[in-house]
């Protein structure tokens, strides 16, 4: 029998290893990743999985991340650990939730009056150098900086009415690291305790309620089910927070997938940009759960002060502390002179 194969060897011409044994085209299996978020499920759905979808739904089933929330594979304070072995792959957290070992740490989450507004936080990574800053840092310790990007602004939710400094001597506060260190000057208590506990904390007593948020976060995740009042100064306008991979993870990424994670976590930003600046907005004029209390501008000013002093001690603790100090002085130089609404006078 004659077939084409014999045909071609009787005429001399060679036939290709390829043609005698078709090969089988098999699709190579998803990059699968391990995410967990400093945000618990309520407030993750917001800041943190939208992202995490966007991603999922252009990486053409090539890369599938799985979302975990605040404390499900580690608790928050071991963020950076888990990460840094690979327990985890990815982490949308703060440098001071996480505990992370860096001259950084400090500076995430709500360094007091650093920042007025949402918008400050790219600008000050993308503008003002904090970027470069975070990227050679976090390259020292093994750890992919992705991006950062602000949220919302710190401000009080209580049981007890704040309308002026002297009341936040001797609150019992759900807080940051940071800001607890500093508001401790005025004598608040800084109660750590997991992300999920802290509304029963309130009701219980162990606390007297968070100085972790803005409103909007007060509505999403129940606080304002169990506070009664929200104080409209605050300690800072924008939470610091960031994007990090395992280095290794994210090197063995191809260069397509990089860009749809970075996509991602842009859209989440734009995302997070919009869901506060409006909430806060709303929530304040038309929410119906917690009152709204203000401390006058001038004696506020006290607390503002005690930030200038409570930057000098952290500019003494290292090269990159003075640096990144240096930064907030330039940046919040320029905008103090700018008027509104890029300052509140």
């Amino acid at each position: 029998m004659t077939t084409r194969r014999n045909f071609l060897r009787a005429a001399g011409v060679a036939v290709p290893a390829t043609l005698a044994t078709p090969a089988i085209v098999k699709a190579q299996s998803a990059i699968k990743w391990r995410f967990q978020t400093y945000a618990g499920s309520a407030l993750g759905e917001q800041v943190t999985k939208p992202a995490i979808d966007y991603i999922n739904a252009n990486s053409n089933g090539e890369l599938e991340i799985e979302l975990f929330y605040a404390d499900q594979i580690v608790p928050t304070g071991e963020l950076f650990q888990a990460l840094q072995r690979g327990t985890i792959d990815g982490v949308h957290s703060d440098d001071d939730s996480m505990a992370s070992p860096t001259p950084l740490r400090v500076f995430g989450g709500y360094f007091p009056f650093a920042t007025k507004h949402i918008l400050d936080v790219p600008v000050l990574f993308n503008q003002y150098g904090l970027a470069d800053i975070w990227r050679e840092e976090y390259g020292k310790v093994g750890v992919q900086w992705l991006s950062a990007a602000g949220q919302d602004p710190c401000n009080f939710n209580t049981k007890k009415e704040i309308t002026s400094v002297d009341d936040l001597d001797g609150l019992k506060l759900y807080t940051f690291p940071t800001a607890g260190r500093f508001l401790a000057k005025f004598g608040v208590v800084p109660v750590n305790i997991p992300y999920e506990d802290a509304e029963v904390a309130v009701q219980t007593g162990e606390l007297d309620g968070m100085a972790w948020s803005g409103i909007t976060e007060d509505y999403t995740v129940g606080w304002a089910d169990v506070t009664d009042y929200f104080l409209t100064n605050n300690i800072s306008g924008a939470w610091i927070g960031s994007w990090f991979a395992n280095q290794e993870r994210w090197a063995e990424l191809p260069d397509h997938l990089k860009s749809v994670v970075m996509a991602g976590v842009e859209a989440g930003h734009t995302y997070r940009n919009q869901w506060y600046w409006g909430g806060e907005a709303a929530l304040r004029a038309n929410g119906d759960k917690l009152e709204l209390r203000s401390v006058p501008a001038s004696e506020w000013a006290e607390v503002e002060n005690a930030a200038k002093e409570f930057w000098d001690e952290i500019a003494q603790e290292g090269e990159v502390h003075e640096k990144i100090v240096g930064i907030f002085r330039e940046y919040n130089s320029v905008i103090n002179q700018a008027g509104v609404p890029y300052n509140f006078e």
